[in-house]
C-alpha cells in the first residue's frame, strides 16, 4: 500500500493557489499545491483539511478528485483534490512556506512548480477553465 500525500486545488474567483517551498533546500523556491501526509486512520479529506488549517491557517471544503494520482518514487502517491474557502473572505497566509500567491490560467507555467506539481497542469488549467 503507498503512502498518500494529498493536495489542495483551492480555487476563488477563478484564481488557483499556490504555495512556494520555504525547505528542503533543495526545493526551496519551488512552488506547489497545499497538503500533506495522510496520517494513519484518517481519510483523504480529512488530511487535506487539517493540511490547509495548518499550512494556510484557513478552513476548506473538499470536493471532488482533479487528475490522476501522481507517483512520488515507489511507495507514495500524489492525489489532489479540489477545494473551496469555508469562509470565502479568508485570507490563506504562508504558515509554513515562504509565500502563497492566487494564480489565473495565464499565471500557471510562469512558476518553477515541484515535478509532481507540474504534472498536474493540465488538470489544473482544466479545472480552472470550468470555474
Amino acid at each position: 500500500m503507498s503512502d498518500v500525500i494529498v493536495g489542495a486545488a483551492l480555487v476563488r474567483a477563478g484564481k488557483l493557489l499556490a504555495q512556494q517551498r520555504a525547505w528542503p533546500e533543495r526545493h526551496a523556491g519551488q512552488w506547489e499545491l497545499p497538503g500533506g501526509r495522510v496520517e494513519p486512520g484518517e481519510s483523504d479529506v480529512d488530511a487535506l483539511a487539517r493540511e490547509c488549517l495548518e499550512e494556510l491557517d484557513v478552513a476548506v471544503s473538499v470536493g471532488g478528485r482533479v487528475g490522476e494520482d501522481v507517483p512520488l518514487g515507489s511507495a507514495k502517491v500524489l492525489r489532489i483534490y479540489a477545494a473551496e474557502l469555508t469562509s470565502p473572505g479568508d485570507e490563506p497566509r504562508a504558515v509554513e512556506h515562504s509565500a502563497v500567491r492566487w494564480l489565473g490560467l495565464e499565471d500557471l507555467d510562469d512558476l518553477e512548480w515541484l515535478p509532481a506539481d507540474r504534472v498536474l497542469l493540465p488538470a489544473l488549467r482544466a479545472l480552472l477553465a470550468g470555474s
